[in-house]
């Protein structure tokens, strides 16, 4: 996931896929979804964002993980550690 914000448009865009949108589904006016032809979201586009969301809390954010989730994390990590120091 990345998040983009235009200050000078007030624009927010969550980028949730890498998959080219293929079309929008607008949920009130100024919020809409990109959506692949399958109908998955691949991004959330958040127009005139400063008066609708809090920014502090959507561009300051902090990720819960499971125990497992963060030994996953690590082992990829040295992982790839290991890989960089022995191409070097």
């Amino acid at each position: 996931m990345k998040i983009y914000y235009d200050r000078e448009a007030d624009a927010l865009y969550i980028k949730l896929s890498n998959k080219k949108p293929e079309g929008v589904v607008e949920i009130e006016e100024g919020v809409n979804l990109d959506t692949t032809e399958e109908g998955k979201i691949v991004g959330i586009e958040i127009l005139d964002a400063s008066q609708k969301i809090d920014l502090q809390t959507i561009l300051h954010y902090s990720l819960a993980l499971s125990k497992e989730d963060l030994s996953s994390v690590v082992s990829n990590k040295s992982l790839q550690e290991t890989n960089d120091s022995l191409s070097s």
